[in-house]
């Protein structure tokens, strides 16, 4: 069994969290910059047994996309393009920034560590998969 990998995809930085190959447990990977991604992705393709991808989509409240949500769209399409083997799954995926300040600070993170924008993006990307294990019963 591999791993399910989620992307929190933003314009300018985009956060990742994989599962373990076991599917147990949803952890923080990385936050890249989003002109790097597609490479990042390719090179932990390699080394690593994925085999579900699951890709956040901005919505509103009334269940709308977001403004945002063609930027996502269209990474979607390219991600199909360049990785035609590996399975998509699009997650809802509003609230998740402000759970991620929530856990950010009941984890007792300091206020420096809660403002480096790239710790958001990474536990973002850690709620979305957690939310999708939790909805395929993993």
């Amino acid at each position: 069994m591999g791993r399910i990998l989620a992307i929190d995809y933003g314009s300018k930085r985009t956060g990742l969290a994989v599962t373990d190959p076991m599917r147990i447990i949803a952890t923080a990977l990385e936050t890249i910059e989003t002109p790097k991604l597609i490479e990042y992705l390719k090179s932990y393709f390699k080394k690593e047994a994925v085999d579900e991808v699951v890709i956040g989509m901005p919505k509103q409240l009334n269940n709308q996309d977001s403004e945002s949500a063609p930027l996502v769209r269209k990474f979607v399409e390219i991600f199909k393009t360049t990785f035609p083997d590996k399975p998509i799954a699009l997650a809802d995926e509003r609230f998740t920034s402000a759970q991620a300040h929530r856990t950010m600070l009941d984890g007792g993170m300091n206020k420096k560590n809660r403002q480096v924008k790239g710790n958001v993006d990474k536990i973002s990307a850690t709620l979305i998969l957690q939310n999708y294990m939790q909805a395929k019963g993993y």
